[in-house]
């Protein structure tokens, strides 16, 4: 006991007496932090800078504040949005038939009038210069029930309301730039596409080999300072269309007409497609989508500098650009996408599973299609609350760049699992091409969302914690900002400081991580009572677990854990699947709490715990060696990994749910376009006819199960004739049975054509 006391004692005396610490532990940490932790660059600090911390910032402190987060405003259509959605909208997906589309690999002209004309172009695009001024909420909308309908659509509407000429416009743009642009943008007299991707450098602008040289050339009979850009870009979405083209390059002024610097760095410029020197090349063939996509390259094309965007005090800053508005295409169209193609999974799988029979019965009763069906709807209803709140945190200004990485990444992955589920349900007429299948072009589409925006293997193993790690950190750019002062004495001093902060937010997340694991935490502290109360607490405890984690990895490897890309791409995963169960729990609230979504939510939550339980242990074992890997996972999980996976039991409850209420099928589906006359039309009504009259149809296929050797080879009318012979049914029932049947049948047929 008194060897304990001592120890204790002595703890205490080097932690509290000032000169100690700053000897025994301050100044060497101060020292190794020095060496170790990467210095920011230029590029870096730019990238922090522009985007903005949200609740990503709060999950990575392990202590969130729940009753702040569903505080937040539930995510919702102003009245115009709604109406336009149920007008506009509404007409454009009955324009729409994506297999026409495909075979004429472009939109039909009428479409393309009917979207510039109705300002499918200019929803992020102010009133003031004849814009929808629609909220990301809105935007998100539209573009998940396009892609239902049409992917090809879709690409082509979100482009101009994502990143491109429009968004740095409005962000960046003189007066004088917005004036000329914006009208014309907005009623689609210029059609905007925005080049970034160059052969060697992919989405890494700062890698791009594009390059403008500042020089003064005659223009328009005077003579100016511009830049002479030389380009080669490709991957360009509405780069075959575009009338502007948004281009972005490195700047050099060899003659120092701008200043006294060589190297000004990436800049922004929008050049119209007509100017001499511009080439469209080429148009790609995105697996098959139909949505325009090319090349387009300059050499020593020169350009006023009223050009570039911001005029000459936007030279160089392109880069900060860039970073701060590439939120808008990972927070708002690829989770649209996402959530688009996974609501469509989520309708049809439930209809086509509903009426398609194997062994006289539904497929959708064998467990194996159920275990594929809960992943669909859990993962749609997963989609649908990350979707929402994350185009709710770009409505409230919030420019989250881990967030909308985060989104991004998971979403597409989801929405990947979803679709492939959806394919494996519905077996051959997922394979066969033509109008009767509604999943292909999606399917084919899938990988599209993947790799745009940066490929999702960059995303999850470069960006969610190599941004989140330093951004979100309560203390680390704090200490990196202290050690690289050139006073090391004032240095150690304020160093000393924060990290007395550091070491206790460290001890007290660490300490309640391993009490919680231990008590599977039941103690900590909940927002709400009921049901999903004690997903909070886990939540609570995986944040602490997240917090503690990340400063052992981060104190171990220092500035090499940003190239340790497997280790902090499962920090990240965490930090991730927090985010997304946050998501789901704040639906689940704004929704009120409806009694059907429930077993959805927990399947939803208990995916996200599952995930990032295997993520921490994945992180211990690849951390270090066995013996310490099994210390170290104990300082989370005491008693072993007691989280599970969704449950067999829970998946039979999500598919029950989905199917006995119809409400709950709505809010897992809301935004899949049922057309009418379409094939999704077809197979939707066949399920709700069969279902509204489920009892009448059992009894008829009982009566056609005993009676099976004297209908052998009988026609539908004729079986039916026999049945009213038998007095098991009446005329009118003959005449439902016959209309439900018959689209039955048409649900499940798919295409084939003549021989030529």
């Amino acid at each position: 006991m008194t060897l304990v006391l001592l120890v204790i004692l002595a703890i205490v005396v080097v932690f509290c007496v000032r000169d100690i610490r700053v000897k025994l532990i301050t100044k060497p940490l101060f020292n190794y932090f020095k060496t170790s932790l990467p210095e920011l660059s230029q590029t870096e600090r730019e990238a922090m800078e522009a985007g903005s911390i949200w609740w990503d910032s709060a999950l990575f402190s392990g202590k969130p504040n729940w009753r702040k987060w569903l505080s937040n405003d539930k995510p919702k259509l102003s009245d115009e949005e709604q109406a336009f959605i149920d007008n506009e909208l509404h007409t454009l997906l009955k324009m729409l038939d994506e297999e026409k589309i495909s075979e004429a690999q472009d939109l039909p002209a009428e479409v393309w009038q009917f979207l510039k004309e109705k300002g499918f172009f200019a929803f992020i695009i102010p009133k003031a210069f004849g814009g929808r001024e629609f909220s990301a909420q809105a935007n998100s909308t539209i573009v998940a029930k396009i892609a239902s309908r049409s992917l090809s659509t879709a690409v082509t509407v979100m482009v101009p309301n994502s990143l491109g000429p429009v968004e740095l416009l409005l962000h960046y743009g003189t007066n004088e730039q917005q004036n000329t642009w914006l009208p014309k943008l907005a009623s689609g007299e210029a059609l905007p596409c925005f080049a970034l991707t160059s052969p060697e450098a992919g989405s890494d602008a700062g890698s791009i080999q594009d390059f403008a040289i500042v020089c003064e050339r005659e223009f328009e009979g005077e003579k100016q300072i511009g830049l002479a850009v030389t380009w080669q870009k490709r991957y360009i979405t509405l780069a075959p269309v575009a009338d502007v083209l948004g281009l972005a390059f490195k700047v050099y002024d060899p003659e120092q007409l701008l200043s006294n610097k060589v190297e000004l760095g990436i800049t922004c410029a929008l050049i119209p497609t007509a100017h001499e020197g511009v080439k469209t090349g080429d148009r790609h063939n995105p697996l098959g989508q139909a949505f325009m996509n090319g090349t387009t390259s300059g050499e020593d094309v020169f350009i006023p500098m009223a050009w570039v965007i911001g005029e000459e005090a936007g030279i160089g800053k392109g880069w900060r650009m860039l970073v701060s508005c590439l939120s808008a295409g990972r927070g708002i169209s690829l989770p649209a996408l996402s959530a688009g193609t996974a609501q469509l999974s989520a309708r049809t799988t439930s209809a086509y599973a509903g009426v398609r029979r194997q062994f006289s019965v539904p497929i959708s009763a064998f467990e194996g299609v159920q275990s594929a069906l809960a992943r669909i709807y859990g993962y749609s209803y997963l989609i649908e609350a990350v979707r929402q709140t994350t185009a709710l945190a770009i409505d409230l200004k919030q420019s989250p760049s881990v967030v909308t990485a985060i989104a991004k990444y998971h979403l597409t992955e989801h929405a990947r699992v979803a679709l492939n589920d959806a394919m494996d349900i519905h077996g051959g007429k997922a394979i066969q091409m033509g109008e009767m299948n509604y999943l292909a072009h999606n399917y084919m589409g899938m990988p599209i969302s993947i790799t745009v925006e940066g490929a999702n293997i960059l995303t999850r193993s470069l960006m969610i914690f190599g941004q989140g790690a330093t951004r979100c950190h309560p203390f680390i750019i704090k200490e990196m900002s202290i050690v690289q002062q050139d006073d090391q004495v004032i240095a150690l001093k304020e160093f000393d400081e924060v990290l007395c902060k550091h070491l206790q937010h460290t001890s007290v997340n660490g300490l309640k991580a391993f009490f919680n694991g231990f008590t599977l935490a039941r103690f900590e502290r909940a927002p709400v009572s009921g049901d999903v109360a004690l997903y909070y607490r886990r939540l609570t405890w995986l944040s602490q677990a997240l917090s503690v984690y990340s400063d052992i990895a981060m104190l171990k490897l220092g500035g090499s854990l940003k190239r340790r890309e497997m280790l902090s791409a499962k920090l990240g995963d965490v930090l991730s699947f927090l985010y997304i169960a946050s998501c789901v729990l704040k639906k689940y609230e704004d929704d009120g709490r409806q009694q059907g979504d429930l077993p959805l939510v927990k399947f939803a939550l208990d995916h996200c715990l599952n995930e990032a339980s295997k993520a921490i242990y994945a992180f211990c074992d690849n951390f270090t060696v066995a013996p310490l890997a099994f210390l170290l996972k104990r300082l989370a999980f005491p008693v072993g990994k007691w989280v599970k996976a969704p449950s067999d039991k829970l998946a039979v409850q999500v598919c029950s749910n989905v199917s006995e209420h119809n409400s709950t099928r709505e809010r897992i589906s809301h935004l899949c376009a049922v057309v009418k006359h379409s094939a999704v039309d077809t197979v939707e009504h066949a399920y709700l006819l069969e279902k509204a009259h489920a009892p009448l149809m059992a009894k008829y296929r009982k009566w056609c199960k005993q009676n099976s050797m004297k209908l052998v080879g009988k026609t539908l009318n004729e079986k039916l004739s026999i049945a009213m012979d038998d007095k098991v049914i009446d005329d009118k029932s003959s005449e439902t049975i016959f209309c439900i049947e018959t689209l039955v049948a048409k649900a499940i047929a798919v295409d084939a054509k003549t021989p030529s």
